[in-house]
């Protein structure tokens, strides 16, 4: 081992020898329906995903520079203040699509 390496305080050949004995087993947890709810799911190849279905129109991640007072404006109302300026921008494109075609 070089010097600039520690050594990992562990005898790998004493731990890589050991057996496993019968009253070592009452360490394992047991498998219960709990765990296997929380197991992955799959149907063939393919994993069946959990949790909340993509959107239909999903948001996505940009850089955007904006003036600081625009940005302290909504910070200060508290968390969510970027999906109020989501929300905020969504209406003057609304706004626009409006008078620009008549609806």
């Amino acid at each position: 081992m070089s010097k600039s390496k520690s050594a990992i305080g562990s005898d790998l050949a004493k731990v890589d020898a050991h057996v496993v004995q019968s009253e070592e087993y009452d360490e394992i947890p047991e498998l219960t329906a709990e765990w296997f709810d929380q197991a992955d799911h799959y149907r063939g190849d393919r994993l069946i995903r959990r949790g909340r279905p993509k959107s239909a129109s999903p948001k996505e991640a940009v850089n955007i520079r904006l003036d600081a007072e625009v940005l302290q404006h909504f910070r200060e109302s508290g968390p969510g203040w970027q999906t109020r300026i989501n929300d905020a921008l969504r209406k003057v494109v609304g706004l626009y699509l409006c008078v620009r075609y008549g609806q």
